[in-house]
């Protein structure tokens, strides 16, 4: 569907070029002119997620509120945006964390909070452009541009070892990379357009889908990451600011899961199912040792990265385990398990480094054994992190319940086994979550700076209570997402079955 409103284009742009005005406030101003910028810009961006939400229909199951410019006429490359169900709540989720972020920010960051602000809102703009690029080319352009402002985040106001931190964070990612531009081009160039769409339609040899697939796998999994190349995410939790933790954990861990989803399945559906085992395979590694992994961390902010390379395998499992599956209503189950773990872990893991944050901005340590007892001056505070624990256990009631237990069900469908070793995650995240709690929380405070805290102010309490509320919203009533993703999952799902059977069909003949 064609649109006059550049709904689409407002979502990048506003928060791009905000991100540069909050840079040129008026001399000692500045810092007052960039914290009220960046909020009445996050403010407009929610609006416009929200009037997103509203214009978008999704029954048809097709991209909508497409918009088209020419930018590359030579190379036939394209300002080509549009989005679907899968697209819409991924871009609404990244709108509401960066408003959070900039709220986070105004309290936690001392030193060029303008230049921080600048990298927030950056980030936001390229990260809806990820979600909404219909041309391949332009895809890669903001997939490799987020990597700049992340990097200066983390290098400028991270820790003591941001440096090196920084450095693997680039190289994992940007080297991934390399392999689907390498990729895209190759498919670019033999239909002569580099629209998705038209890349989805594309007839490739099974030798072709098996290096392009494998080229695919290079850029997504080290993304999510998967096991073994999530030894990156770790390293950058930790050494991150609590803002880039979040966005880093929330968002963009979300882009690998979105591009399985927009290129692997339906470019590549033979070379996927063909090396389905492989993908379920890590994904199941991820799930049971690196909670085995986690319970291990001393490290507030480890133990979680390790949580969130845990509950991402639920990500790809569910979207790999489709080619294990006979019926097309136990492919979709798995697939909505996929997607709503995917917005359930955004909200949960989000929620969790922004407690961090709250405890680390009042005793300034991260290690575990620095703390107990904080339940006695923290009560408030005690009680959402107990919200935030709990969901990301997976309790029943919360989101951390609905996305792995849709992932799990069908998993069963596929073989008991697979479904028996996901469903570790039920015990595990239980341990590491409720382990972290009971020595953080409860117990008798190791100093007397304990006893002395603080309890959440104003600003923190409106971070952690919108989390605490979408977190239950979502656990109790998933329906409303559902019904927003379904006919693109159905879509998907029909065209990879199709491409699937036309290769096959060619084979026999």
């Amino acid at each position: 569907m064609l649109t006059e409103i550049p709904i689409l284009s407002l979502l990048i742009w506003v928060p791009l070029i905000g991100g540069f005005l909050v840079l040129f406030g008026p001399g000692d101003k500045q810092l007052v002119w960039s914290q009220r910028i960046s909020f009445v810009i996050s403010i407009l961006i929610i609006l416009l997620s929200g009037w997103l939400v509203y214009l978008f229909d999704g029954s048809s199951g097709q991209m909508e509120l497409v918009e088209f410019a020419r930018w590359i006429p030579s190379l036939n490359i394209n300002y080509s945006l549009g989005v679907d169900g899968i697209a819409v709540p991924l871009i609404v989720l990244t709108c509401f964390i960066n408003l959070l972020v900039v709220i986070a920010a105004i309290g936690s960051i001392k030193f060029r909070r303008a230049q921080y602000f600048s990298a927030a809102l950056v980030l936001t703009g390229l990260m809806n452009g990820v979600f909404v690029a219909q041309d391949a080319i332009l895809f890669y352009v903001f997939w490799e541009a987020i990597l700049i402002p992340m990097f200066l985040m983390i290098g400028v106001w991270g820790g003591p070892n941001r440096i090196y931190a920084t450095i693997k964070f680039f190289l994992f990612t940007f080297f991934g990379s390399i392999f689907m531009l390498v990729a895209l081009i190759y498919m670019g160039s033999v239909i002569g357009s580099f629209n998705i769409a038209d890349m989805q339609q594309m007839p490739l040899s099974m030798l072709e889908q098996t290096i392009i697939f494998t080229a695919f796998v290079a850029a997504f999994a080290v993304k999510i990451p998967m096991v073994p190349v999530h030894t990156w995410l770790p390293d950058a939790h930790v050494e991150a600011p609590t803002g880039g933790s979040v966005i880093l954990a929330a968002i963009m861990l979300k882009m690998g899961g979105y591009g399985f989803l927009r290129f692997a399945l339906p470019v590549t559906p033979d070379a996927a199912s063909e090396y389905a085992w492989l993908l379920i395979l890590f994904s199941l590694i991820a799930i049971a040792y690196i909670g085995f992994v986690a319970l291990a961390q001393e490290d507030m902010k480890k133990l979680i990265a390790y949580s969130s390379i845990a509950h991402m395998g639920f990500v790809t499992l569910g979207i790999f385990i489709i080619f294990n599956l006979s019926s097309l209503d136990a492919s979709s189950m798995a697939l909505q398990g996929a997607m709503i773990q995917m917005i359930s872990h955004g909200l949960i893991s989000g929620a969790m480094f922004f407690s961090i944050g709250v405890l680390y901005d009042r005793v300034h340590s991260r290690n575990i054994s620095d703390y107990g007892g904080v339940i006695n001056s923290m009560p408030i505070f005690g009680a959402l992190m107990m919200l935030f624990v709990l969901a990301n256990a997976g309790l029943p009631g919360t989101s951390g319940f609905i996305g792995e237990f849709f992932v799990i069900l069908s998993s069963f469908q596929a073989d008991w086994r697979i479904a028996l070793v996901a469903g570790t995650t039920l015990v595990l995240g239980a341990a590491y979550s409720l382990w972290l709690y009971k020595r953080v929380i409860f117990g008798k405070p190791l100093n007397d700076s304990i006893e002395r805290l603080e309890d959440l102010n104003m600003r923190e309490k409106f971070i952690l209570f919108s989390l605490a509320a979408l977190i239950i919203a979502l656990g109790i009533y998933p329906q409303p997402l559902i019904e927003i993703m379904q006919p693109s999952l159905e879509t998907l799902l029909q065209l990879t079955d199709t491409k699937i059977a036309e290769l096959n069909i060619e084979g026999a003949r």
